[in-house]
């Protein structure tokens, strides 16, 4: 990116509106001390204690187990090889837990298209789950997320409701569907919802996209946006790159994500934008900004699954760092039964 463009230097984050205006937001000036006089001797209040790092946490939450008025008592490290599911009770599956995360802890989230992916993720801790339409390609043979049918996301959707019952569940809504009429968008909306159950969508666009956002999140549906490289437009891009590096596009970036959070939507994913204008994005919105291959400085991660653990065929994206390589213990797996069927060992007698 040109370094006589302004993202990235410290100056206060601004906003832009889809008509074109600019407004900074700048922080509100912190109160003013007051001291007070005791026995003729000016005396200042103690300073305040700093807030928790953690998420505050509300008596009256859903989700969290036990009275909480004993004495805490001490656990032993469960032994190797027998970890518990890591489950946080004060998580919940809403939008708006999700944008109270912002500046307190980074955001963490992976897709999942079924019910065993869904329920393991959810269980490790996830803050939300997404059931992209990237299942077109990982699990469903395709080249492109293009193929992948409104019908294919209700199934999987619902798929992965059922294994996690308990975690935030955004739904992808597939391609095309966002350019028909809204009502049409609205039914297709509420199918994925209904049917599949989703805590929300997520649609691919900025600017071009507001105005439905708008009515969508009017109508009680929660809305993800997603700016940058944008999977359903391949074809019309000619491959995949990264975004934002020119001051021209970066501007356009910042600008449709502005749109994205004036129109409603309560978090955005960012996917393969230029660290730099990632981190201004994050810095400038008050939304979260979940970003995939767009570096640290977004409020959280999100990856697909089968890249984070070690199955994808093929070529993995620069920016993943798998966690284990389940490609190759199924391949051996597979070939030891192979063998033992062969050899007689398998069943036995």
């Amino acid at each position: 990116m040109p370094e006589d463009t302004e993202l990235g230097k410290n100056v206060p984050p601004r906003t832009r509106t889809r008509r074109g205006g600019v407004s900074r937001r700048r922080p509100k000036p912190a109160a003013k001390e007051k001291s007070t006089t005791v026995q003729g001797k000016e005396t200042k209040p103690a300073p305040q204690k700093r807030e928790s790092k953690e998420l505050s946490r509300n008596s009256n939450s859903r989700g969290r187990r036990g009275s909480g008025g004993g004495a805490s008592r001490s656990r032993k490290p469960a032994p190797s090889g027998s970890r518990k599911p890591r489950i946080d009770a004060d998580r919940k599956p809403t939008p708006n837990y999700l944008q109270q995360l912002k500046g307190k802890r980074p955001i963490t989230a992976l897709t999942a298209y079924d019910a065993p992916t869904a329920k393991l993720a959810c269980a490790a801790g996830m803050d939300f789950l997404l059931v992209g339409d990237s299942v077109g390609t990982v699990a469903l043979g395709f080249d492109t997320t293009i193929p992948v049918t409104l019908d294919m996301m209700v199934h999987h959707a619902s798929a992965a409701r059922r294994g996690g019952p308990q975690c935030l569940l955004v739904v992808d809504l597939p391609f095309a569907e966002a350019s028909f009429s809204f009502d049409r968008l609205l039914v297709a909306c509420r199918r994925l919802m209904q049917e599949g159950g989703a805590d929300a969508v997520k649609l691919e666009g900025g600017r071009s996209v507001a105005d439905n956002v708008e009515l969508l999140v009017r109508a009680g549906i929660p809305v993800m946006g997603h700016v940058g490289l944008l999977p359903q437009t391949v074809k019309a891009i000619s491959g995949y790159r990264k975004f934002g590096k020119e001051r021209e596009e970066a501007e356009d970036i910042l600008t449709d994500a502005v749109a994205l959070e004036e129109a409603g939507c309560f978090a955005i994913v960012a996917e393969m934008v230029e660290e730099r204008l990632a981190g201004e994005l994050a810095k400038s919105l008050e939304v979260p900004i979940i970003g995939i291959g767009s570096g640290g400085g977004c409020d959280g991660q999100i990856l697909v699954s089968s890249d984070l653990l070690g199955l994808t065929q093929g070529q993995v994206p620069s920016f993943v760092k798998p966690q284990v390589d389940l490609a190759d213990a199924m391949t051996q797996a597979f070939r030891g039964y192979v063998d033992d069927v062969r050899s007689g060992r398998y069943p036995g007698k």
